[in-house]
């Protein structure tokens, strides 16, 4: 977990060891799931006017990245 301030504004990244999923149809299952688990994240987000989002982790981190900004 990193927590920043940067560029005006709070910034959380979080890496997880769940793994990228290569069938298509699994990996947009996984994200459906993801974002309905985050529904209060994404509800604060939107009231800050901020940003968030997930992604495959770059190395040497594996699993997925999920991360936001929150304006200042």
């Amino acid at each position: 977990m990193s927590l920043r301030h940067r560029d005006d504004a709070l910034r959380l990244l979080v890496w997880d060891q769940h793994p990228h999923h290569p069938d298509p149809d699994m990996a947009t299952l996984c994200e459906t799931r993801r974002r309905r688990a985050l529904w209060l994240l994404a509800a604060v987000v939107d009231d800050w006017g901020g940003e968030w989002g997930s992604c495959e982790a770059n190395a040497p981190q594996r699993g997925t990245k999920s991360w936001a900004r929150l304006p200042r």
